[in-house]
């Protein structure tokens, strides 16, 4: 007779405890990096390989883990993963140096795999009914976790010190990974097999110089020598990358799996999602915390700035879900199309009409909507495209995308808003509305790239039904 399995809401609500805890830290500390540098006696081109050490780390380690847990088991993975983020954000807490710092920034990154280990569970233990709903919910906590971070940082900025920003990550994701241990079963799906570290090694320093380049590109120029060779020296080591996966017995990810049109183009659609909303996540704090004088800010201080965001972050709540149900009956491609669409919307007015807070709100929600529905949907995309002895390294691989998307997004905006800056040291109104307008288009051609995606109706590759859950 089967193992009774726990009710899956409460493994979901304890998986999207999981994921938040991960979630929150790729935006809490961005409030806080003045602080950080000051206190760390660095520049901003030091303090900014907080961010780099964390991104490089998160984008290797997610299809790692992704891979060993398709080996080992995903609730084991699962644990060691939020293990790993928690004892790095111990280390920056209690750090003093940049070093240090940068050190549990590097083993907080580790924590990446926690969403495709989270997706696993969920393809594995949950009804199908719910299998989409579910993996739509962690994946808005995405969205949500980014756009929460920012209020979090913002008020622990104002009335405390980075170091509690650390510790909070360290705190939930030490609950996490006993709830995890605790009541989430371990997945009766395994894939045998070995790990490729040559593979895993070779990732690494290809991603490494794109994304250190991305990260120091607005201080070096972006057609500046440094710039473009790190980025020419990037794309030839991924090739090589890829010829020597095609090569491997056993490869870290599979190639073929990659190049399947449905996964590919999702890939594409994800790159350019999480380019708009991590736009959007720098410019809308910057906007709102400008100086009235400036003729279009208007002088919050970074909680105020984090309050106006909380109803967007809030509608991810229900737009994840709302994702999930429209993929099931009609196909995940419909709410990725439709989200970039909204997304790009969103952006849209607020280049045309950020004139007021209670304009900013309503077009925050509205891209919140659309960022809320494309998110929520593009694992589920991987996931109907992928057997599921595949699920990890796949919906790795598409987490790694996203976050070099939100990379690519942080800094591209960033940059279009120093083009701008006057006499004053503040960038122009016409600064905001040429980012925002460029993160429109990115969105915009999100959408357009997911109705190309080969429609599969919302249908998961085979997989072994749960057995009987209990309450």
């Amino acid at each position: 007779m089967p193992h009774a399995r726990p009710h899956p809401m409460r493994s979901l609500f304890i998986l999207s405890l999981s994921a938040l805890a991960f979630a929150l830290a790729q935006t809490t500390l961005i409030p806080a990096l003045t602080e950080l540098a000051n206190s760390l006696h660095t520049d901003a081109s030091g303090v900014a390989w907080t961010v780099t050490g964390y991104l490089l780390s998160a984008a290797v380690c997610t299809p790692v883990f992704g891979r060993l847990g398709d080996m080992f088991g995903k609730r084991r993975l699962l644990v060691v993963a939020l293990a790993l983020f928690a004892a790095g954000s111990v280390v920056s807490a209690l750090g003093t140096g940049l070093e240090v710092v940068v050190l549990g920034r590097v083993l907080q990154g580790a924590g990446g795999g926690i969403f495709p280990l989270c997706f696993g569970i969920i393809r594995d233990e949950f009804p199908r009914e719910k299998v989409a709903s579910s993996i739509g919910l962690i994946s808005a906590t995405f969205g949500i976790g980014g756009g929460a971070g920012l209020i979090l940082g913002g008020v622990i900025t104002d009335h405390a010190s980075y170091h509690w920003i650390f510790w909070l990550g360290a705190i939930t994701a030490v609950f996490a990974a006993v709830m995890v241990e605790l009541f989430v079963p371990e997945s009766p799906v395994r894939t045998p097999g070995r790990v490729d570290v040559r593979g895993a090694l070779l990732l690494a320093v290809g991603l490494a110089a794109p994304l250190l380049a991305i990260s120091r590109a607005n201080e070096w120029g972006w057609l500046d020598g440094r710039t473009l060779g790190l980025f020419a020296f990037g794309v030839v080591v991924l090739a090589g990358w890829v010829v020597l996966q095609r090569r491997t017995e056993e490869p870290l990810v599979d190639i073929e799996t990659l190049l399947k049109p449905p996964v590919l183009m999702t890939n594409l659609a994800t790159l350019l999602v999480g380019f708009g909303m991590f736009g959007s996540f720098i410019l809308i704090p910057q906007l709102v915390e400008a100086p009235e004088s400036t003729g279009y800010g208007f002088g919050l201080s970074a909680t105020g700035a984090g309050l106006l965001m909380l109803p967007g972050a809030l509608v991810m709540l229900v737009a994840g879900p709302l994702s999930g149900v429209l993929g099931t009956r009609h196909g995940s491609r419909l709410p990725l199309a439709l989200g970039g669409a909204i997304t790009s919307f969103g952006l849209l007015m607020m280049a045309l009409a950020h004139g007021s807070q209670g304009l900013m709100v309503a077009w925050n929600i509205v891209m919140s909507i659309g960022i809320g529905l494309a998110f929520a949907a593009m694992p589920n995309l991987i996931m109907e495209a992928v057997p599921p002895e595949e699920t990890g390294q796949a919906t790795g691989v598409n987490t790694l995308v996203r976050s070099v998307g939100a990379s690519l997004g942080s800094q591209v905006s960033a940059a279009v808003l120093a083009a701008s800056v006057v006499g004053a040291g503040l960038p122009t109104d016409r600064g905001y509305t040429a980012a925002f307008l460029v993160g429109s288009g990115v969105a915009l051609a999100a959408a357009i790239v997911a109705t190309l995606i080969p429609s599969r109706s919302g249908r998961m590759a085979a997989q072994p039904a749960p057995a009987t859950q209990t309450a």
